[in-house]
């Protein structure tokens, strides 16, 4: 029997609850079995300079992983070939974990734009996508709505943003309860983001 993995992509800089409480709500709400968390090098669509190292992303997300048991930390896109583009990321797992059904985890924001995203037929063709809500204008392509293989999930709403938390770090600003204790504790220990 294969194993369901939900693949939850991001920079993660930082990791912050708001992405525990949609990763989590996955593992327990759908039939995913499990959810990695695929710390993603450098997206194309983001500026590079507010980015943390890659290791120490993924050192925050282990971090914030250790008391879930569903939730696995990837680096799998740091050895894959730069830009990185979710199509080439789920072929190359697909090929290197023949035996789980890789699905896709985004949020409704980033099906209003998966049309733009390289080879979006590709994907759909081959893995569901799990859709979770966000509050964001647009709409979402008339061909994604009611599609067969994308699935609503009803997670809780979560607007916290990895951005408002830097800035606010910058500004010295007490945003302990927006991160899992020991990443809180990382990022003040390694001075980021001041």
């Amino acid at each position: 029997m294969n194993k369901k993995v939900g693949l939850f992509f991001g920079t993660f800089n930082p990791i912050h609850t708001g992405h525990l409480i949609i990763a989590n709500h996955m593992a327990e709400y759908s039939d995913l079995e499990e959810i990695w968390l695929v710390v993603t090098p450098h997206n194309p669509h983001k500026k590079k300079s507010s980015l943390l190292d890659n290791h120490h992303r993924l050192e925050m997300v282990y971090k914030a992983c250790e008391s879930y048991d569903k939730l696995k930390p990837s680096n799998i896109e740091f050895d894959l070939p730069q830009p990185n583009y979710t199509v080439n990321t789920l072929a190359y797992l697909q090929e290197k974990f023949p035996t789980n059904e890789f699905c896709l985890i985004m949020g409704e924001d980033n099906l209003k734009s998966f049309h733009k995203w390289k080879n979006s037929d590709v994907i759909v063709e081959n893995h569901e996508i799990y859709v979770y809500p966000r509050i964001a204008p647009g709409e979402v392509s008339e061909e994604y709505k009611g599609h067969a293989k994308i699935t609503r999930v009803d997670a809780p709403i979560v607007e916290i943003s990895s951005t408002f938390i830097r800035k606010s770090i910058k500004d010295s600003k007490n945003v302990r309860p927006l991160l899992n204790e020991k990443v809180w504790e990382y990022i003040d220990k390694m001075n980021f983001y001041k």
